[in-house]
């Protein structure tokens, strides 16, 4: 398996979309958008991401197929990652290896990340690159529509 980041093109676009209005990936994510079927809002936000200068946005490839993204955004001090991956790729090492090329590419620290409590699946990923839980959270997940708790994991080194 070979994966790839590159920048993100408007033809990863549908392909993200589509990957973020999966329901049991939005369940798992929890803190979602609102409505992850809006596309004015869903576009809007991609053109931000991608025009903004703070944001490292890529595309992550896998035998170059486009299978999701990966993110760091924040202002200094507060930068966070972010990442998201087709659910049909879960489980195989991907967003940990998606990850550990984007912290490379990016070598601010500390990094922060935020996840619900119970990804499991996501909390292995972030300690796999050498993320510590730092502290807790409760706050309402739009993806569960109710409260849920929140890992908040750092990255100093």
């Amino acid at each position: 398996m070979d994966i790839a980041l590159r920048p993100v093109h408007d033809s990863d676009l549908p392909v993200f979309f589509r990957q973020t209005n999966d329901p049991e990936s939005v369940r798992m994510a929890a803190f979602t958008p609102e409505d992850p079927a809006d596309r004015d809002r869903f576009e809007a936000k991609w053109t931000y991401i991608r025009s903004s200068p703070e944001i490292v946005a890529r595309t992550v490839l896998v035998d170059g197929d486009v299978v999701g993204s990966v993110s760091v955004f924040g202002e200094a001090g507060e930068r966070e990652v972010t990442y998201w991956i087709d659910r049909a790729y879960w489980g195989r090492g991907i967003a940990t290896a998606a990850l550990r090329a984007l912290l490379t590419e990016v070598t601010d620290r500390p990094l922060y990340a935020r996840l619900a409590a119970d990804n499991t699946g996501s909390l292995r990923v972030l300690r796999k690159c050498g993320f510590e839980v730092t502290g807790k959270a409760r706050g309402y997940a739009p993806g569960r529509g109710e409260e849920t708790d929140e890992l908040v994991l750092t990255l100093e080194t």
